[in-house]
């Protein structure tokens, strides 16, 4: 009877070893790769975030001031900006009235004027950008209205004013007029990150010719009254030659 001997084959120890490490080196790899590509969607969600934060609150501010409130009786128009101060900075208040027609209440009397107050609210690591309506306001009412929180993680929210002649920081109410121009820009901070997404823009507000003959009153006469004196004066100087060379 013949046999057939059959030769066992297996791995050898350093093999073992060197398979374990080569599978624990990939494993290592893996992981770390999956961690980046998971801080990366982190990163990327944060600034989509901080991103439509500040785009919302931009688009709701320039839609309000847009559609700034006008009146030939400045008494009846408002816009204000004040600033204030805190350990965290300084802060713009704005404070006007706009032109809506969606209601800020159901089935509630309103008019289309509303007054519309943003302002950067802080409590220790929250900060929100606040927007107030106030469905028919009254300057001789405590101001009221609804209060809404328009965006989270807001690091600055800054107002300046053109009067034609260079930026103002604030615009009382003692100003009696509406400025040329008006400079939003506001920041949302990332979580967990310290970038910032920036949003800034410029409303120009057209001047009708009541508004500018309304500023103009608290000059020295029109603009004609002015243009009126100063063609005088070189004829009187004129009649005072001749009359100097007629003595003469």
């Amino acid at each position: 009877m013949r046999r057939v001997c059959i030769k066992e084959s297996g791995f050898t120890l350093v093999e073992v070893v060197a398979a374990s490490v080569i599978g624990a080196f990939i494993a290592l790899v893996a992981v770390g790769t999956l961690r980046s590509i998971t801080a990366g969607t982190d990163r990327i969600d944060n600034v989509v975030r901080a991103a439509a934060e500040a785009r919302f609150a931009r688009d709701m501010i320039y839609r309000d001031l847009s559609n700034l409130y006008r009146d030939s009786d400045i008494e009846k128009m408002r816009l204000i900006g004040e600033t204030a101060g805190s350990v965290d900075g300084v802060f713009s208040w704005l404070t006007f009235y706009t032109v809506g027609r969606s209601k800020a209440r159901v089935e509630q009397p309103e008019g289309d004027v509303y007054e519309v107050e943003y302002y950067l609210s802080r409590d220790g690591d929250r900060s929100e950008l606040m927007r107030r309506l106030w469905p028919n306001p009254d300057k001789d009412v405590e101001p009221g209205g609804i209060l809404t929180v328009i965006a989270e993680d807001i690091e600055f929210f800054e107002v300046r004013f053109f009067d034609g002649e260079e930026w103002q920081e604030e615009w009382p109410e003692e100003m009696k007029s509406i400025p040329h121009l008006v400079e939003v820009a506001l920041g949302a901070r990332q979580k967990r990150g310290q970038d910032i997404a920036v949003e800034t823009f410029i409303v120009n507000f057209v001047r009708p010719s009541w508004v500018e003959q309304n500023e103009g009153e608290g000059e020295e006469g029109t603009a004609e009254e002015r243009s009126g004196r100063s063609e005088e004066r070189p004829a009187e100087r004129t009649n005072e030659r001749e009359g100097e060379s007629s003595e003469k």
